[in-house]
């Protein structure tokens, strides 16, 4: 009996750090947008003084208002591997 793999999504996460103000907590979200689309939000939400709208992976919806963001760190996410692997 043979076995196929599962095909391997092509799009990489984006893996977003926001700071609160007044929180100790930042949320961490795991988002499918690019990188430049993420910083493109930022800036039009801060510079709009609106609401930062992110959709995560599973598609919940993150508001953050623009007053309380301190700071954002973008980066691609890394896939997670199980097992042994040889590389």
């Amino acid at each position: 009996m043979a076995t196929v793999k599962a095909a391997v999504k092509s799009s990489a996460r984006t893996e977003v750090k926001i700071g609160i103000s007044d929180s100790s907590n930042e949320l961490n979200i795991d988002c499918a947008n690019t990188q430049a689309e993420v910083v493109a939000k930022v800036n039009e939400a801060i510079k709009s003084s609106s609401v930062l709208s992110l959709s995560d992976s599973k598609g919940r919806e993150i508001l953050v208002p623009h007053n309380k963001i301190s700071y954002v760190e973008v980066g691609q996410s890394a896939d997670r591997r199980v097992g042994f692997a040889s590389q």
